[in-house]
């Protein structure tokens, strides 16, 4: 049996109609960047989550660049941030000048330690960036503690959690603002590089959008230098057809993450945490013992897996020499051990059963 890690044609093929009636119709219009289209995917978006702006961009890295230049972030500064993420979460904070200062994660959770974070702090931090990683709400409640008690910003990275909760309360509604990608292969995706920031403070995201605009709110009216990071209409289009469905495609990612664990759950094997939030299941990832040589078998039987991430950040490249790795040792055991499953809505419980069968079988090995 073939299980791919992700199908994007099928998701496609599903809605098939609706998408190529928008495209054609943005090529009809011939109106490729801005327009009507743009500005109600923004209002479509940011009603779904119940806050009162959003600012498209191209990407999802752009957003948070975006979010620290607004906040005046820069040369001096430190920003924390966790020790587990893809890189875009630390790497924006450098290209603004700032410095990331890295906080280990939770165990079995995986979100930035809120403990950690505290710990952290001096007299030059200026932000915290939370990230939801996998689909994980972090622990909003006692981030926001240590930030409202240090004076600290909060920019939510949503990159991976489109629809996630944290104890009944969306998440993108907690800090000063959030930024969300729209990868092709995210929660709701694009058919190309996409983004935004979202947030209640209408100065900030008004900053935000003349920033995403060469520093202007109209044409030619510059008021300050900015850079060129706009959401194309075609993506526009193709997202304000797929939000209609993030919550039945939410749904169905819960109840075959669900359905792993119900057939995992003899496996001695660390495994998602659902609690009181929830969880999008942007990735669903298990923790197991030689999981280089499980992933390598698991492929040779047709199952495609994933490693978010093989590294923990402050052991990359650009970090590693300033850093004591003992600092992270969640992180690290993370990088060493966490393996993605296949998980998407369309994913037939059949092939659940036949991945955990497979693992099943090596356990009793």
């Amino acid at each position: 049996m073939i299980v791919p890690f992700v199908d994007l044609k099928s998701q496609y093929h599903s809605i098939k109609q609706e998408i190529d009636k928008a495209i054609q119709d943005v090529l009809e219009n011939t109106s490729f960047i801005g327009g009507p289209i743009v500005r109600e995917f923004e209002q479509s978006f940011s009603g779904y989550l119940g806050v009162q702006h959003c600012v498209s961009c191209a990407n999802g890295t752009d957003a948070i660049e975006i979010v620290l230049q607004s906040l005046d972030i820069g040369v001096g500064d430190e920003v924390i941030v966790p020790a587990m993420s893809w890189i875009s979460t630390a790497e924006a904070v450098n290209t603004v000048g700032a410095t990331p200062v890295f906080a280990d994660v939770l165990p079995e959770k995986f979100t930035i330690d809120p403990v950690k974070i505290r710990s952290k702090i001096t007299d030059r931090t200026k932000a915290i960036i939370p990230v939801h990683l996998y689909g994980k709400a972090a622990e909003m409640s006692e981030i926001m503690a240590v930030a409202n008690e240090f004076d600290l910003k909060v920019i939510e990275d949503c990159a991976q959690a489109h629809g996630a909760e944290f104890r009944g309360q969306k998440i993108s509604t907690f800090g000063d603002a959030a930024t969300f990608s729209f990868y092709p292969g995210k929660n709701l995706g694009a058919y190309g590089d996409a983004g935004c920031i979202v947030s209640n403070n209408g100065d900030l995201a008004e900053k935000c959008r003349m920033i995403a605009n060469h520093g202007q709110l109209s044409k030619h009216n510059h008021q300050m230098t900015g850079r060129n990071s706009r959401l194309d209409t075609l993506q526009a289009a193709i997202l304000q057809v797929k939000l209609k469905y993030i919550d039945e495609w939410t749904a169905q990612r819960i109840e075959k993450a669900k359905y792993y664990n119900e057939c995992l759950r003899e496996l001695n094997i660390t495994l998602p945490v659902m609690d009181d939030s929830k969880h999008v299941f942007h990735l669903y990832v298990i923790n197991i013992e030689d999981r280089d040589e499980v992933k390598t078998e698991l492929q040779k039987r047709g199952v495609a897996t994933q490693i978010h991430y093989p590294n923990a950040l402050p052991l990359l490249p650009p970090y590693i020499a300033n850093e004591n790795i003992a600092d992270y040792p969640i992180a690290i055991a993370l990088a060493q051990n966490g393996l993605s499953l296949p998980l998407f809505p369309e994913l037939k419980k059949s092939k659940i059963e036949y991945v955990a069968e497979q693992l099943l079988s090596f356990e009793k090995k």
